[in-house]
C-alpha cells in the first residue's frame, strides 16, 4: 500500500529584518525579530512594499504612549502570503494581497449594516497588539516588540488578521497599489462616499498632500467646476493641476483670512470642504470656508497636537454640516476589490502619487524626506 500523505508542517517562527523604533523620534534601527506564526484567522505576509504615511510619522513622534516602545510602524502595504493560520479560507500561500489598518469581520453591527466602516471586532487598534488575543507577534529576545495599527509592514515579514487584508491580482504592481491601502484610499472615499461631491458644485481642499491630492481627484472625477487647493508649499500648486485643483491659495502669501478669500472665488462659501492637514485649527478655518445653508466639511487629517475641535456654535445653527471620515467610508474587504479594479483600468491616478522609490535600507532617509515636506509618498522596497 502507498504511504499516506503526510500533513504539511505547521508554520514556525521566522527571524527577519525590522526597522524598530525604540522610542519616540528616534532614528529607526535595523534589528533581527521573531515573527510568530499566525494564530486563528490570521495571515503571514512577507511585504514587497510599504509607503509611509504622514500617521506613520505622526504616531513614531508622539510621546502620548511612551509604554509602547520598542514598536515597529507602517500600514500601508502589499505583501506576498507567507503562511495562513487555523480557520483561514480566504487566501492560500502565494496569494498577493493589501494589509489595512481597519478590517471588516462581516458580522458585527456595523459590518452588516451597511451604512459603517467602524468595524467593532476588527476597528482601529491602538493599543499596539492584536486584535484577537491583545499579544503581539513580534519579539527580541523573547520580548514583545508593539505593533501599529496591527500591521507593522516595516518588517520584512508581519502578520494581520486576515479581515484586514484583500486579496488582489499577481497582475497588480505591488509598489503602487500599496497607496490603496489607505492614503489614495481616504481622499477619493472621502470625496466619493462621505461628501458625496456633486457635478458643478465647488470644493476648497486644506492641505495637497497624498489624501487632499486623492480628494481633488475624486472631486474631478465628480465633475466639480471649482476645486481650490490650500497649502503653504509653493511647489504643489503644479502637482495640483495634475489632480483637477483649479484654483491655489497659499496661506502664507496672504494678508487676509484663508476663508475670506474662498468666499470670494465662490460667491459666499464653497459647497464641500476638506481638512486633510491633521490640524484641527484648520478645522474650524475649512468650517468658516463652506456655505451657509449646506456647507459641508469633512476632516480626515490625524491631529499631531490639541485633538479637540473648536469651532462658533453659530457656523452650525447656520446650517453648515461637519462630518469625520476613516479611511474614506470604505469597507476594506467589499470595497478596496473595486478600487484596485478602476486603478487597473486606468480610471483613477495613483502612479503621480509616489514622488520616491527607496529600498528598506534607507528607510530614515524616507523618514526625513516626509518630516521636510519633500514628498507626498515614498515607496520602501523590501528585499527580494
Amino acid at each position: 500500500m502507498a504511504a499516506a500523505a503526510s500533513s504539511p508542517s505547521p508554520p514556525a517562527v521566522i527571524t527577519c529584518r525590522a526597522a524598530v523604533a525604540w522610542g519616540p523620534g528616534q532614528a529607526l534601527v535595523m534589528e533581527d525579530v521573531e515573527v510568530a506564526p499566525p494564530g486563528p484567522l490570521e495571515i503571514r505576509v512577507k511585504v514587497v512594499s510599504t509607503s509611509i504615511c504622514r500617521s506613520d510619522v505622526t504616531q513614531w513622534q508622539s510621546t502620548a504612549q511612551p509604554d509602547l516602545f520598542p514598536r515597529i510602524f507602517g500600514h500601508e502595504a502589499s505583501g506576498v502570503v507567507e503562511s495562513v493560520g487555523e480557520g483561514v479560507t480566504e487566501f492560500q500561500v502565494g496569494d498577493h494581497a493589501l494589509t489595512v489598518f481597519i478590517g471588516e469581520c462581516m458580522s458585527c453591527k456595523h459590518c452588516v449594516s451597511g451604512k459603517s466602516n467602524m468595524c467593532q471586532t476588527l476597528g482601529l487598534e491602538r493599543k499596539g497588539v492584536m486584535h484577537s488575543d491583545q499579544t503581539t507577534r513580534f519579539s527580541i529576545g523573547g520580548k514583545p516588540v508593539y505593533h501599529y495599527c496591527a500591521v507593522s509592514s516595516f518588517s520584512e515579514y508581519a502578520v494581520v488578521h486576515s479581515g484586514c487584508a484583500v486579496k488582489v491580482s499577481p497582475t497588480m504592481p505591488m509598489d503602487r497599489i500599496c497607496l490603496l491601502s489607505c492614503g489614495a484610499s481616504a481622499g477619493l472615499g472621502a470625496a466619493w462616499n462621505v461628501a458625496d461631491v456633486s457635478k458643478g458644485s465647488s470644493v476648497v481642499i486644506f492641505g495637497l498632500g497624498t489624501v487632499g491630492l486623492s480628494v481633488a481627484q475624486g472631486a474631478k472625477l465628480r465633475g466639480a467646476s471649482k476645486i481650490i487647493g490650500v497649502d503653504t508649499n509653493p511647489a504643489k500648486q503644479e502637482k495640483g493641476k495634475a489632480f483637477g485643483v483649479t484654483d491655489f491659495i497659499n496661506p502664507a502669501e496672504l494678508n487676509e483670512p484663508v476663508q475670506q478669500v474662498v468666499k470670494r472665488l465662490t460667491d459666499g462659501g464653497a459647497d464641500y470642504s476638506f481638512e486633510c492637514v491633521g490640524d484641527t485649527g484648520v478645522v474650524s478655518t475649512a468650517l468658516q470656508s463652506c456655505s451657509d445653508g449646506w456647507g459641508l466639511t469633512v476632516t480626515l487629517g490625524v491631529p499631531k497636537a490639541k485633538p479637540e475641535v473648536s469651532a462658533h456654535y453659530g457656523l452650525l445653527l447656520s446650517g453648515r454640516t461637519l462630518k469625520g471620515s476613516l479611511f474614506g467610508g470604505w469597507r476594506p474587504k467589499t470595497d478596496i476589490p473595486l478600487l484596485v479594479e478602476k486603478y487597473a483600468n486606468k480610471e483613477i491616478q495613483v502612479d503621480g502619487l509616489v514622488t520616491h522609490d527607496m529600498p528598506f535600507s534607507d528607510i530614515n532617509k524616507a523618514l526625513e524626506l516626509m518630516l521636510q515636506n519633500r514628498c507626498l509618498r515614498c515607496v520602501i522596497h523590501m528585499p527580494k
